[in-house]
């Protein structure tokens, strides 16, 4: 077995980087969905993540059907569910939680489709973490939260979604490793199924009533998403899935819901639970193993 690759100081501050972002746009999407139904609010995201930067960058040197199927698992089916699994009633801050099952998603089809490897600090951190977050899940759950049996089973679907979409970036990254470059062509995908959906299902042309009404607000959630939540934090996550093995990048997700609990404390004056805190401290010991877990015994070894 191959050693366990070891993730760079300046990867991990740019992987932190990205998490917390995520973890904040869980606010800025259900603020979005207030004025903008959620197809119309993800086909906008990802119309302003491709245009105009779509003429001024080169498309990647990668087959159509790479970039098609990233555009559509990413932007059509995780996204356009996520927003509508919150929509109908799925908390954000629930929604942060449940998604994050796309690690495991993602770790097993990069092992049957990648030939990826497990090592024994990958399972050790992400078995840590996941209790950390259940115990986020059930505080939030015992807090009297509850959540949609249909909102649920769409958001779990897009966990799916995502997963698919970071093992087409890894493969497609064999061809050509310009992510931003995909994740701004893939972006073309999306929008147009998106818009038909809302179309159909959200209010006909009055759709385009309540886009055009949104505040200021509203709008700036949308640009957060496509330049922020999007152009940087896609096309950086994929960068990082195609230079690491897929089981080292992966877990980090499991650090957006305590990013999205960090954004709630400081933005809206949410104060943390005991049972949070203990929570936090796990993801962040599983996490830690996973990164540091063979250098730490391996220096050990080498001092005693």
């Amino acid at each position: 077995m191959s050693a366990k690759a070891q993730l760079a100081a300046r990867d991990l501050a740019l992987i932190l980087a990205i998490v917390a972002l995520w973890g904040f746009s869980f606010v800025a999407i259900k603020v979005g969905l207030r004025e903008i139904p959620p197809f119309a609010l993800a086909a906008l995201r990802f119309c302003l993540a491709a245009v105009p930067l779509v003429f001024f960058i080169d498309r990647p040197r990668m087959p159509w059907s790479y970039i098609a199927g990233y555009g559509f698992a990413i932007g059509v089916v995780q996204f356009g569910l996520l927003f509508l699994g919150i929509k109908l009633g799925m908390p954000a801050g629930l929604s942060s939680l449940v998604i994050q099952l796309q690690i495991f998603f993602t770790v097993g089809l990069a092992i049957a489709f990648l030939g990826d490897r497990l090592h024994k600090e990958d399972l050790i951190g992400a078995a840590i973490a996941t209790v950390g977050v259940v115990l986020l899940g059930v505080y939030k759950l015992q807090a009297g939260m509850t959540a949609t049996l249909i909102g649920f089973l769409l958001v779990i679907v897009a966990a799916l979604a995502w997963a698919v979409g970071n093992v087409v970036a890894k493969r497609a990254a064999k061809y050509d490793d310009d992510m931003f470059g995909l994740v701004v062509w893939s972006s073309l995908v999306p929008p147009l199924p998106l818009a038909l959906l809302s179309y159909v299902f959200e209010g006909g042309s009055a759709v385009w009533s309540m886009i055009a009404s949104a505040s200021l607000l509203a709008w700036g959630c949308v640009l957060l998403l496509a330049w922020g939540a999007t152009l940087f934090g896609f096309a950086s996550w994929a960068r990082l899935l195609h230079k690491y093995p897929t089981a080292l990048i992966s877990p980090f997700g499991l650090l957006i819901p305590v990013s999205g609990l960090a954004s709630g404390a400081i933005f809206l004056s949410e104060g943390l639970a005991p049972l949070q805190l203990v929570g936090v401290a796990l993801v962040l010991a599983g996490l830690a193993e996973n990164v540091f877990g063979a250098r730490l015994r391996g220096w050990l070894r080498g001092v005693s």
